[in-house]
């Protein structure tokens, strides 16, 4: 054990020495072999980005969900502006960040390097973000009362309360984000913004090159790379995580313990044993330092003053949101015109109602399915490398063996981008209501046996209930999801052959391309309307239904 850690500590140095290569666009830029001896380089690149950015999307999440959960002020302005961040396509991002990131670390492949992870980063943290937020809001009043009642510090209820609770739906929502990571792979490190071409080594800017090649041999090789690494990645690092986290169901009666075998592994090895006599006194230390000082005061009632203080904030923060619209509005309309704004909006209904149809179809296919993987120990064993190979694998490696599908079938790519949307989106709802299932305590479950509760009764009086939550959080961050997926599903490309579908996301790779600010600004910001509009018209008030009603307690 303690070999390994020595070995992957070694590779992690070996493999982020290569970012410090001079990077002096266009005399010295890196560039991409189809040759397949290099795809293990390629691959670890690219592993060490994605967990790179899953490191920076967890800080991210516990900070942003906690503010959110824990501030009325905060929640007021970080929840629309979460859903306005999760509406945003990749392609937004990289058209604002690639520049500055290379002026920032001038003549180094660092800066590159920073504004691929910053992409990756937009695909992984929303999702954990939404589902840690509502986890900190469905807390059981009865244990929420304890916590005051003992005087926990917020520390204190953090750790032993909030992040336990939260613990299941972030461990399998981090597991969705980080394929939700993959998908964007190819765009994070093939990058074509603003008019230039940024090729960055990896195996998604691989997979671009064998795509530009028309080279299905090397197309193959890369993608038994990714079903290695994926099936690795869940042996190594997800699996012991699912099984720690089920440590923190909410129950009172012990069901079925999982196990797995590197778990078992490290609770035999005398390293970890060893480290955690050394660490755990300096641990304890911080601990209790930290209790003392998130210490909870004695509380006050609410004054006249912070009314007034409210009437402020909520006036200020109305001035801030119409200024900002009347700019947006200004630019758009001075550079493009209403007649264009009227056909952008066109196609984000276009868009908008493939979206829907992918909701409707991946609800009524992953919540059943979602269910029986979360209630069985030994189904989700079975299932879960099966599942994560097909959430994890990068649907868009697909799409030049669909691209030739269509273009030999005669299928229009205004209904096969659904096909491709679905492919990197309804994985976000089928791991949400696995996370849910998972959390139904099994007294509840055994109670609905006894009493004879079957089928559709137990769906409406239990299963349903139990999971609500859960999928309201899958349907917005999978709706979310094919937003940001209409981007690379409805313009394809096989060689020299382009397909493209009558919608936003098309609407915008192609002004991302040429380098158009007025109307990659129109895009994106009609794309954030949408999707704010859909979660405030509906998904709020669902999520609301899930706070007071849906819960366990």
């Amino acid at each position: 054990m303690g070999l390994g850690m020595l070995a992957l500590l070694y590779a992690v140095a070996r493999v982020g020495a290569q970012s410090f290569v001079s990077f002096n666009p266009p005399e010295v830029i890196p560039s991409v072999s189809l040759d397949p001896r290099n795809l293990p380089d390629y691959a670890a690149r690219s592993t060490l980005r994605m967990f790179i950015a899953l490191a920076f999307s967890t800080l991210f999440t516990f900070v942003y969900g906690y503010a959110a959960a824990r501030s009325k002020r905060a929640e007021r302005v970080l929840v629309p502006l979460l859903d306005i961040l999760q509406s945003v396509p990749v392609l937004g991002f990289l058209s604002v960040t690639v520049t500055a990131f290379i002026a920032l670390f001038r003549g180094s492949l660092l800066g590159l390097e920073a504004a691929s992870i910053f992409a990756i980063f937009t695909g992984q943290a929303w999702n954990m973000t939404f589902s840690f937020y509502h986890s900190l809001r469905s807390v059981p009043p009865e244990l929420d009362e304890m916590a005051t009642l003992y005087r926990l510090s917020k520390w204190e209820r953090f750790t032993r309360l909030e992040l336990p609770v939260s613990m299941i739906g972030l461990v399998w929502n981090g597991m969705m984000s980080f394929g939700g990571g993959w998908f964007f792979l190819a765009a994070s490190e093939a990058i074509s913004v603003l008019n230039r071409q940024y090729t960055l080594p990896g195996i998604g800017s691989y997979v671009a090159a064998a795509i530009q090649a028309k080279d299905l041999s090397a197309l193959a090789w890369a993608i038994g790379t990714m079903i290695a690494l994926i099936l690795l990645i869940d042996q190594f690092f997800w699996k012991p995580l699912v099984t720690l986290a089920d440590r923190y169901k909410l129950e009172l009666s012990a069901g079925e313990e999982r196990r797995f075998w590197l778990v078992n592994l490290w609770r035999s090895a005398s390293l970890p044993r060893l480290a955690g006599r050394l660490v755990d006194p300096v641990v304890r230390q911080v601990d209790h330092l930290l209790s003392i000082a998130t210490a909870v005061r004695a509380t006050t009632p609410r004054s006249k003053t912070s009314r007034a203080g409210d009437l402020v904030y909520n006036a200020v923060l109305a001035v801030v949101s119409v200024g900002l619209l009347v700019a947006m509005v200004r630019f758009v309309l001075s550079a493009v015109g209403i007649r264009e704004v009227g056909h952008a909006t066109l196609l984000g209904l276009a868009t908008g109602g493939r979206v829907i149809v992918l909701l409707i179809f991946s609800t009524l296919v992953w919540t059943p399915i979602g269910v029986a993987i979360g209630f069985s120990p030994k189904l989700s064993r079975i299932s879960q490398p099966i599942v994560q190979v097909f959430a994890s694998f990068p649907a868009n490696f697909l799409f030049p063996f669909a691209t030739l599908g269509f273009i030999k079938s005669g299928v229009s790519l205004n209904w096969g981008s659904m096909l491709l949307m679905a492919l990197g989106a309804q994985w976000y709802l089928l791991f949400n209501v696995i996370g849910g299932a998972q959390s139904i305590p099994n007294d509840l479950r055994e109670m609905a046996a006894s009493i004879g509760l079957h089928r559709s009764r137990a769906w409406r009086a239990l299963i349903g209930p139990g999971i609500f939550g859960a999928w309201v959080t899958g349907a917005i961050t999978a709706s979310g999801g094919a937003w940001n997926a209409s981007i690379v599903s409805e313009l394809v490309s096989w060689g020299d052959t382009t397909l493209r579908a009558q919608g936003l996301g098309a609407y915008i790779s192609e002004a991302t391309t040429k380098g158009d600010w007025p109307r990659i600004v129109l895009g994106v910001g009609l794309m954030s309307v949408f999707v704010v509009g859909f979660n405030r018209l509906v998904w709020r008030r669902l999520y609301a239904l899930a706070e007071t009603k849906y819960r366990l307690s």
